[in-house]
């Protein structure tokens, strides 16, 4: 499959632009938290479940838009539902109480519950699968971006100007960039367009029978999903209560880990893509980043504050190599199922991170808490839990298994 570069461009930058709103969105409350905190009087456990609502319509929808994807296309699809992302957004900038901020957040996350599998299902139509993985990293790397503008850049314009006037600004860029995907991405005859809904909703139910799919899904969803919850929230209070920071010593702590997820995953890209023109399968490259993603890990739960920044900077920069399965998922399942195999995965990443992120503001909420913020042994036993929920998660996608037909 032989594809015009302008083309290939206009396939694929428009859904990178959502996606970069996506991972704004969904990071941004992790720098104004404080001020969520000091005006609403919010809790660990209720700032957790506050911040994980986007997660959580995010996580709930991505059944269904599989199936929207296959039918609809990724065009339609995506340009509609950022304008419900830009109504949610409006609804936080003029929420005056707890349960409308949560509302709104939900809303933000049903709106931006397709910024990636949209750019991966188009990603599925116009790149030849062996060069899939790079495409699909390079268009994550560009979300990575919108970390890097929801850290410091977010945090001295909210200083500036309020956190409500910079909910107002994001819902009117996210309004264009839902219109210059609609004006501007190609479209491309979907063969399943005919397909009956009903055919179309066994076949989702039928990939989420596999035994694959409940061998991968634990793995890829822990270890994916629980660095999206500490990077988007628990991060920079972790930074504040272990290592003493002040609040724009965070951010810009943030800064650097949104800009090492952005090199990070081009770079796991690059690798991925390097390896299997050389006969190396994706899921072999996966497990091998994966026992630095492990160790990472470990310095963090320790609390080696000497290495504890270099290790959060090698989390931020290979916390979604789960993304290189991906591809490999469809494949297993069918290329004309590729919308609804990537959002299975998918809804597994993201229900791990909704459970992390209100998780672990349970069990922060288990400590007293200290003058400056929370107890660091609440951290110990929070990332803890969750290191050894995917090492669990690891052991049994290995385990030996009965071939059957």
């Amino acid at each position: 499959m032989t594809v015009k570069r302008s083309t290939l461009f206009l396939a694929l930058f428009p859904f990178a632009s959502g996606y970069l709103l996506s991972y704004l969105l969904r990071a941004v409350n992790a720098v104004v938290a404080p001020d969520l905190v000091s005006e609403f009087g919010v809790g660990p456990a209720e700032l957790g479940l506050l911040t994980s609502a986007y997660l959580l319509a995010f996580s709930a929808f991505q059944l269904p838009l599989g199936v929207l994807l296959d039918r609809y296309g990724a065009r339609r699809v995506q340009s509609c539902l950022l304008l419900v992302a830009a109504l949610g957004c409006l609804g936080f900038a003029l929420a005056p109480n707890f349960i409308g901020l949560f509302s709104a957040r939900a809303m933000i996350g049903l709106g931006f519950s397709a910024g990636l599998m949209a750019s991966y299902k188009s990603s599925s139509v116009w790149v030849p699968l062996e060069r899939r993985s790079l495409a699909n990293t390079a268009i994550m790397s560009m979300g990575a971006l919108g970390i890097v503008i929801a850290t410091e850049p977010t945090a001295l314009l909210s200083a500036a100007i309020g956190w409500r006037n910079v909910f107002f600004i994001l819902t009117a860029t996210i309004v264009a960039v839902a219109a210059f995907i609609f004006l501007a991405v190609p479209e491309k005859p979907n063969v399943t367009a005919g397909t009956p809904l009903v055919q179309q909703w066994g076949e989702l139910v039928a990939i989420l029978k596999l035994p694959l799919f409940w061998r991968v899904a634990p793995l890829l969803g822990l270890t994916a999903g629980i660095p999206i919850a500490y990077q988007t929230l628990w991060a920079g209070p972790w930074f504040r209560d272990v290592m003493g920071l002040a609040p724009l010593d965070v951010a810009r702590h943030l800064f650097w880990m949104a800009v090492a997820f952005m090199i990070g995953i081009l770079t796991v890209g690059v690798v991925a893509d390097y390896l299997q023109r050389r006969g190396v399968g994706p899921m072999q490259t996966f497990y091998g980043f994966l026992v630095l993603h492990a160790m990472a890990q470990l310095l963090i739960v320790f609390q080696v504050v000497a290495l504890a920044f270099p290790a959060w900077l090698v989390l931020a920069a290979i916390g979604q190599v789960a993304i290189l399965a991906f591809p490999w998922f469809a494949t297993q399942v069918g290329e004309n199922l590729s919308g609804r195999s990537n959002a299975t995965i998918n809804f597994a990443m993201f229900v791990a991170a909704f459970a992390t992120q209100y998780g672990v503001g349970l069990v922060i909420d288990c400590f007293a808490p200290t003058e400056t913020g929370y107890d660091q042994q609440a951290y110990v036993w929070a990332f803890g839990i969750c290191l050894a929920l995917q090492v669990l998660a690891a052991l049994w996608y290995v385990w030996p298994r009965k071939v059957t037909a």
